[in-house]
Parts: C-alpha cells; structure tokens; sequence
C-alpha cells in the first residue's frame, strides 16, 4: 500500500491525490498537520532523498526565514530539528511503497514510479 505523505490544503497535494484517482491507485494518506512526522521517517527521507530534496525551499514556510536560520539549515541535526517542527518544510508530497520514495509531484514521473 502506498502512503503519501503531506498536508492537504496543499495545491501540490490536491494535484497528487487528483492524479493517484485517476490512475485508480489506492493509497493511506499522512497528514503532517494530525500526526505529525515520527523521527524515524523523517530519517529515512532525509536518507534515502538528501536534505535538498526533502527541504521545501520553494515554499513560504523556508522564504520567511531570515538568512541566519537558513545558514543553519545546513547542520544536519538543524534541519532535522527544524523540519520536526515546522512539517510545512518538508517537500509535498512524499510517496513511500515499501522501500521505494519518490518526492515532488510531476506526473510523467510519478507515472513512471506507479509502473516500476
């Protein structure tokens, strides 16, 4: 069973949850906002993806950081501890099927990733 990982007021999200419909995939939905993020997934996307992948820097919640808090993201144990905080950091959406990740969506790619 796939799980997707993300918060779903997200444009990102709704464009995920819309795609994985239409390709009639069934899947557990992670909302952030009621549960949070256990630190041992945390791990294993900051593992398996890197920090700059699982780091939103395109979202609103890192460009209303002040240079001296983004400098300091680039501390693991900053960024880990930033992103346990502040969920709305973490890239949208994450999709996890076993051992299997993919992050972002694009839809020849999230495709791709359904078909392997």
């Amino acid at each position: 069973m796939i799980t997707i990982y993300g918060i779903p007021a997200c444009n990102t999200m709704k464009k995920a949850f819309d795609f994985l419909k239409n390709q009639s995939v069934s899947y557990e939905f992670h909302d952030y906002k009621k549960k949070s993020i256990s630190p041992e997934t945390l791990s294993l996307f900051l593992e398996k993806l890197g920090p700059a992948t699982v780091l939103n820097k395109n979202g609103s919640t890192y460009k209303q950081l002040d240079d001296d808090t983004k400098k300091s993201l680039e501390n693991p144990d900053s960024l880990f501890e930033f992103l346990q905080q502040k969920t709305s950091a973490i890239k949208r959406p994450i999709l996890v099927d076993g051992e299997r990740i993919l992050a972002g969506f694009d839809e020849e790619k999230m495709h791709a990733w359904l078909n392997k």
